[in-house]
């Protein structure tokens, strides 16, 4: 090992390096959309896997106030293969009431459209809507989160990636009480593979 590596190990493992790590994976959390395993993580901020995972138990027992410390309204959180941010339970009713609050009662005709594919083809990923829709559905799956029409189901066992089911708050707003009363649709909206599933 070289005088260069040893000084780089020695950075990498000291705590200003450590804290380094975990503010840049903070950043980096903050913003994205879908659970980052480790490796993805690791990859994004040029640290070894093993730092990357003692950073990320550092941020969880932060954020859940071990040792003193304040407990965060947020926690970090494995979900299936991945890490990301999401409002503790406790703080979702005041975070709900809020979001309906400060967004309009009307949807856009987009995130109309991407509701109509969730209802009747959940649980699906972000990636499926997307396809289906054949355009970008982020920012739209957003709003539907935000709005506590969609939420988050499961992992996808092929994939990783997060599917979406609407809510019983949809529900209510439709006026019914099982997606088994929405109507048929195959005839008007097509997945390109013959159209949703015969039962809608």
């Amino acid at each position: 090992m070289t005088a260069d590596s040893v000084t780089t190990v020695a950075v990498a493992g000291d705590g200003a390096g450590a804290v380094a790590v975990e503010r840049r994976l903070e950043a980096l959390l903050m913003v994205a959309d879908e659970p980052q395993s480790l490796v993805d993580l690791a990859t994004a901020v040029g640290e070894p896997v093993s730092v990357v995972r003692r950073a990320v138990e550092a941020l969880v027992a932060d954020f859940d106030g071990v040792d003193g410390g304040v407990r965060r309204g947020f926690e970090l959180r494995e979900v299936g293969v991945g890490w990301r941010f999401y409002v503790r339970e406790e703080h979702d009713p005041v975070v709900r009431d809020f979001v309906m609050t400060q967004n309009p009662s009307r949807l856009s005709q987009a995130a109309l459209e991407t509701l109509a594919v969730i209802a009747y083809k959940q649980p699906i990923t972000r990636s499926s809507i997307a396809q289906i829709r054949a355009v970008n559905v982020d920012s739209v799956v957003r709003t539907l989160l935000g709005r506590g029409l969609v939420t988050e189901s499961s992992t996808d066992p092929e994939t990783g990636a997060t599917t979406y089911e609407t809510t019983e708050l949809l529900l209510t707003h439709l006026g019914i009480s099982s997606l088994d009363e929405l109507p048929l649709i195959s005839p008007l909206l097509s997945d390109g593979s013959g159209g949703f599933d015969d039962a809608h």
